[in-house]
């Protein structure tokens, strides 16, 4: 049997020379480009390291995906590139990128250093063109109180007035430890009412609510102003684990008005991420709730 490692490198190949593989590129047609299908590009991360991200972007274009989001902490260069030359490879292939992953650990006494950190990744990204900087997570432990949560608010609210200023939004991106509580306020209803709602938004992360014991369709239906984007994912491939009703998730998306949304993809059932991801795309673009 093929291993993953063989199957990205003649994946990189094939795309390179441009032979077409029936199986990779399966939904490359009309239907599949018509559906605005986003990608974290964290769903393809060993590809990236192994292949390069060009042949990452070629892939994902081949397969139907259209607005994609980032997951590299380099406040200069995105995946090594130069923000205007991976801009000007995402639009050659027919793709846009709006929203970029990017991750720093704040304390009180590293805020100048964590701050001019942010002012250099906000000038790399507004040239690359994206919507939305988003916080993938923040360290929060059994130690945690919710004076450090509300630290981690004025954080973001700062950070957030800074993106503004580049007309990006910036955002919060959740996993299931959010969903605990510390003392009587859940985590994340407690970061959700602590922060400005005019300078941090919600990346509503529907896999890892569902694990915390939250409802991302009451989320979404109860604060649809503070919700942006979403990730789209399951325990593996979207849809493989027929435990996730993903319809209710995006009619209520669809009553918000939301437009920018990603698949991620952590875990692969047969460790073969770039068929994972495929199979994601062609669940979503058969599914006729998904506009």
């Amino acid at each position: 049997m093929q291993n993953r490692r063989d199957f990205i490198k003649q994946a990189s190949m094939l795309l390179a020379g441009g032979v077409v593989m029936p199986r990779l590129l399966s939904s490359c047609n009309e239907a599949a480009s018509a559906k605005n299908i986003g990608l974290q590009l964290y769903s393809l991360r060993d590809m990236v390291k192994e292949s390069g991200i060009r042949a990452v972007l070629e892939t994902v274009a081949k397969m139907g995906y259209k607005n994609l989001e980032t997951a590299s902490s380099d406040k200069s260069k995105i995946y090594g590139l130069e923000p205007s030359e991976f801009r000007k490879i995402v639009t050659d292939l027919g793709m846009k990128c709006t929203s970029a992953h990017l991750n720093q650990s704040y304390t009180k006494a590293t805020e100048g250093a964590v701050m001019a950190w942010w002012d250099k990744a906000i000038e790399t990204y507004n040239e690359a063109g994206v919507k939305y900087i988003v916080q993938p997570s923040i360290d929060i432990n059994k130690d945690t109180t919710t004076d450090d949560l509300k630290v981690f608010c004025d954080y973001f609210n700062s950070v957030g007035y800074k993106t503004a200023a580049a007309s990006i939004a910036f955002g919060y991106h959740n996993h299931a430890f959010e969903f605990r509580k510390i003392g009587d306020q859940l985590i994340y209803d407690f970061l959700l009412d602590n922060v400005s709602p005019n300078h941090v938004f919600f990346e509503l992360d529907v896999y890892w609510c569902i694990v915390g014991g939250g409802d991302p369709v009451a989320y979404l239906k109860n604060r649809p102003r503070q919700f942006k984007t979403l990730h789209i994912k399951d325990e593996k491939e979207i849809g493989a684990s027929g435990q996730i009703d993903f319809k209710p998730i995006f009619d209520q998306m669809t009553a918000n008005k939301v437009k920018d949304w990603y698949v991620e993809v952590e875990e692969y059932t047969d460790n073969d991420p770039v068929a994972s991801v495929q199979q994601s795309f062609d669940y979503l673009n058969k599914a006729e709730y998904v506009k």
